[in-house]
């Protein structure tokens, strides 16, 4: 028997769980986008999130993903035969790598494996080495989705600092806007880019790029640049359709406004506390579970976790078992081991991921915590006692 049927519940770190709010600004007629309450809408949006993304300069809106935005970002101040440094820590950098390949441009990569943060100390050193400062960006991820890997962004611009290089930092905040404390402009960010379906809680479809004043001077010696990704028009428009090179993303505005009025009722300290409470109450349960089975978090070190994401590793095939029981007898789907392969186990059937980002709360973590042990017990994986125990004691303390 199936206990599966009722709503179910998307666990996955994005597209994340969407306010019944949100939902209920979207179901409407389509607007007039050529004047009228849409135009006046879009205009108070930009000032909000530029408070989200902690930054007193540009905001532009994209239609479009993450890999939108990967492509927006790069296309303003990158040109072809430029030279961007990636310091890697999953799979997301790597993919921001190959878009930035596809532009012509030249990769050099830091690879830091899948479990290990970034080391300041040797950036540093590959920046001192470009003496003749050919590398244009740097391009970081702040939470790697795939590994849950958080990387301090202020630290890393304290590397190109040390190597006194004049290259851009370029930030990807996809996975940690709106969960992670991220501050654009006291971090040292250049360029930031975000998307509306994880802790902004809008379903895919907008993306967002932040720049500064250094990015614009980059820009503006640009030898050329598409006109659908120029940030320029869209973060200065004369005209409405300017903002987005073309028609308003129009009921993803309308998501977005009550989105961001969600947040700023809340508060945003109070938004990144709740994130903070809730994944450590799961990083509580997972070690105790992993004190008598194979479950373990992938970042050891809690000060390099997320606290939007949270990737695991329990062997295979217990992974891709357990995924399957929680989704078919249970009615929760957890996200994959995305980019996690290894030689020995090459499909990633060993590992899997926890979203708890934007709109989660205590019930719903207990309740993912409470349907994992029971999937962990109807497949034979064994575990450690106390779990749940340690989960209500983070979630119910001071």
């Amino acid at each position: 028997m199936r206990l599966s049927n009722g709503r179910p519940y998307l666990a996955i770190p994005g597209p994340s769980v969407i306010p019944e709010a949100v939902l209920r600004a979207m179901h409407r007629s389509s607007p007039n986008i050529y004047e009228g309450e849409l135009i006046e809408m879009t205009h108070g949006l930009i000032p909000d999130l530029k408070a989200l993304a902690g930054t007193q300069h540009q905001a532009t809106i994209y239609i479009g993903n993450g890999h939108a935005v990967w492509e927006a970002s790069l296309s303003n101040v990158i040109a072809p035969g430029d030279r961007v440094l990636v310091p890697a820590t999953g799979r997301f950098a790597t993919g921001w790598a190959e878009v930035a390949e596809g532009l012509g441009a030249e990769v050099q990569l830091i690879d830091f494996g899948l479990r290990s943060p970034m080391d300041f100390d040797r950036i540093t050193d590959t920046l001192r080495a470009d003496s003749d400062h050919r590398i244009k960006a740097v391009l970081g991820v702040h939470v790697d989705t795939s590994t849950s890997i958080k990387t301090d962004m202020g630290q890393l611009r304290a590397a190109l600092d040390a190597a006194g290089h004049p290259a851009l930092l370029m930030a990807d905040c996809i996975a940690s806007l709106g969960c992670d404390p991220f501050h654009m402009d006291a971090m040292g960010v250049d360029v930031m880019i975000a998307a509306s379906q994880k802790g902004v809680m809008v379903p895919p479809g907008l993306g967002f790029v932040f720049f500064n004043d250094k990015a614009a001077n980059v820009r503006a010696n640009m030898p050329r640049v598409s006109r659908y990704w120029d940030w320029v028009p869209r973060a200065n428009p004369d005209l409405y359709y300017q903002f987005f090179a073309g028609t308003a993303p129009t009921h993803h505005l309308y998501g977005l406004r009550v989105a961001l009025d969600m947040i700023a009722e809340e508060g945003l300290n109070n938004v990144f506390a709740r994130h903070e409470r809730l994944a450590q109450a799961i990083w509580a349960a997972v070690i105790a579970w992993g004190k008598g089975g194979p479950v373990e978090l992938n970042v050891r070190d809690a000060v390099h976790r997320s606290n939007a994401v949270t990737a695991l590793r329990i062997g295979a095939p217990h992974g891709t078992n357990l995924r399957r029981w929680t989704q078919d007898n249970a009615g929760v789907t957890l996200g994959i081991g995305l980019g996690m392969s290894t030689r020995d186990d090459p499909n990633g059937d060993g590992f899997f991921r926890f979203g708890h980002m934007g709109h989660v709360n205590a019930h719903m973590v207990l309740g993912l915590l409470s349907t994992v042990q029971a999937g962990m017990q109807a497949c034979h994986i064994p575990f450690g006692p106390g779990a749940l125990d340690a989960a209500t004691k983070v979630i119910s303390g001071p």
